[in-house]
């Protein structure tokens, strides 16, 4: 499970999530700048503590490195929401204070998640009770 990001690597990977393509310290530091005021050696650091945390992998381009997120955004929400609830010991009470802080849209979403994973993943049958029909049992 991945530890919740920082606020300056949250900032970072909102960027190469967003961007969703390889991405240089100098493009990352350009954008944050647009906010607030940060050197590069501050981005720098980030991005390699956002490598050694598996978030991003890199590949060198010249002197410099390009960042890749390793998983996407909705991955990460993802994991922390089951962390969450996994922590809990009580994990019905746990969703049903979730669903309860939800918005209508929020729920509509859902909704709209469990009808995808029911249709892409759908129950298996129960099996057939022993002794019943079917089951070779010889009848007398």
């Amino acid at each position: 499970m991945p530890r919740p990001l920082g606020e300056l690597e949250d900032a970072v990977m909102t960027r190469v999530w967003q961007w969703n393509r390889p991405v240089t310290v100098r493009e990352v530091l350009e954008d944050l700048q647009q906010e607030r005021s940060i050197a590069y050696t501050t981005v720098m650091t980030v991005m390699d503590n956002l490598h050694q945390k598996g978030w991003v992998r890199r590949e060198v381009d010249g002197r410099a490195y390009r960042y890749t997120a390793v998983s996407t955004r909705a991955a990460y929400a993802a994991a922390l929401m089951n962390e969450g609830w996994a922590q809990s010991d009580n994990p019905a009470a746990a969703l049903v204070a979730f669903f309860g802080m939800m918005s209508q849209d929020q729920r509509e979403a859902l909704n709209d998640a469990i009808r995808i994973v029911q249709r892409d993943n759908p129950l298996p049958a129960p099996p057939p009770e022993e002794g019943g029909e079917g089951t070779g049992a010889q009848e007398r």
